[in-house]
């Protein structure tokens, strides 16, 4: 290691991992996503436009940390009418849970770039232990001079664990939305000084 960029990236049996710090999520570059299947026929895929998110990146992956806080009512799946459907009290509540939250509590480490992230979301005041499956897509001294890393995760919950119960039905039987949530994230984040 000879050079600044070469001192912030780290090489452990030939993996790049980040330089150990407090990482910033950019929003910018980030898409907290989910899918849920509609009508039984297709997916809608929406996203959270509102957060903000630090990861500590720890020298062993494993004792790092990730928090991340979102607004509910920045939902947005490309349908004015549908976002607002779901701030109200049929699925988000908005109003009265503005917020929502991941902190992790325990990182598993499944190979050399991928690692089983758990920890407690929050969604409408509830609060449920998930795992989020977590690759380290890469790390980078961008043009500018920032250290930057990005992962992306993905996990799969019940939205009716979090209070989330909105039950229509259709004429031919089967929920107009399913319980079953993908939730998607595509997460770039950038050492602090």
């Amino acid at each position: 290691m000879t050079d600044t960029a070469e001192a912030t990236i780290r090489t452990v049996n030939g993996t790049e991992y980040p330089a150990v710090g407090t990482y910033a999520i950019d929003a910018s570059h980030t898409r907290l996503g989910f899918a849920v299947r509609h009508m039984a026929v297709s997916k809608v895929r929406g996203q959270f436009n509102t957060f903000e998110g630090t990861l500590v990146l720890a020298e062993n992956p494993v004792d790092s940390t990730a928090s991340v806080t979102l607004e509910a009512g920045s939902v947005d799946t490309r349908d004015e009418n549908r976002d607002n459907h779901l701030r109200t009290n049929d699925f988000f509540d908005a109003e009265n849970h503005p917020t929502w939250a991941f902190t992790s509590t325990a990182i598993r480490a499944e190979g050399p770039t991928e690692w089983k992230v758990d920890g407690d979301l929050t969604i409408r005041g509830v609060t449920r232990p998930v795992t989020l499956d977590t690759v380290l897509e890469g790390v980078v001294k961008d043009p500018y001079g920032n250290h930057r890393v990005g992962f992306s995760a993905a996990t799969t919950i019940n939205r009716e664990d979090f209070g989330v119960a909105f039950g229509a039905v259709m004429e031919a039987g089967g929920l107009v939305v399913a319980k079953k949530v993908d939730i998607e994230i595509e997460l770039e984040a950038v050492l602090q000084a």
